[in-house]
């Protein structure tokens, strides 16, 4: 990541000043206020109806922030959606459900909030679905890795700590046509959609949740994908 970046929130109303502390708990990476490097996409996420909304945009100096890159190659599929469940709430209708979110927590959790910034995958529409399918033994690891690549979903940088807050600098905002990006939003979401019902009629071998548990599989295992940036 450069020092200097621009960053952009999509929102339905216009953020000159993030509040530290605010938002929902339950978000993809707990409390944070939610950015991306891609105004296209904050566009997207700024109109999830069909009303106007707009992309603040802030430059923001990472010097001497501590960031964690979860789509690096240092960290595996399973620490990104460990972080997902520990946070995001879940339906686990499988009785290997509950096991999984106990033996991802304990084997490949990590502590977000001792970073000041995160960057990894926007779990929202479909691909919240595909971890949860996971999850309840319903898609392989390696699907699973697959599965987070399809429509680009793109990557979200999450302000986390006070002092990254301290560094948000306020330049202004691009206003998002609902008429072009939520059309916009629904197209990827559909194929998306599409590309994965054709990949799960493809026939597939690989480790499932189930496995995962059984075999006592922990990050060092090189059958788990890392580096699941598109």
């Amino acid at each position: 990541m450069e020092k200097q970046i621009i960053l952009y929130h999509g929102s339905d109303h216009i953020i000159k000043v993030p509040v530290y502390g605010l938002g929902r708990k339950n978000n993809d990476f707990g409390f944070g206020f939610y950015c991306t490097e891609n105004p296209e996409l904050a566009k997207e996420w700024a109109v999830s109806s069909l009303k106007s909304g707009y992309a603040n945009r802030y430059r923001m100096n990472t010097e001497y922030l501590k960031i964690l890159h979860l789509n690096s190659s240092d960290y595996t599929i399973l620490n990104w959606i460990a972080v997902l469940v520990e946070h995001r709430l879940f339906a686990l209708s499988t009785p290997v459900a509950g096991r999984a979110k106990k033996y991802l927590l304990e084997h490949f959790s990590i502590n977000v909030n001792s970073f000041d910034i995160i960057t990894g995958y926007r779990a929202d529409d479909s691909y919240f679905d595909y971890a949860e399918s996971f999850l309840n033994n319903g898609i392989t690891v390696e699907q699973l890795s697959q599965a987070m690549r399809l429509g680009k979903p793109g990557e979200q940088i999450v302000i986390k700590s006070k002092y990254a807050f301290s560094k948000l600098q306020y330049e202004g905002y691009d206003e998002a046509d609902p008429d072009r990006y939520y059309v916009q939003r629904t197209l990827r979401n559909e194929s998306a959609n599409r590309m994965y019902l054709d990949m799960l009629n493809a026939e597939t071998d690989g480790l499932y949740m189930q496995d995962i548990i059984r075999g006592g599989l922990g990050n060092d295992d090189p059958r788990i994908p890392r580096n699941i940036s598109c």
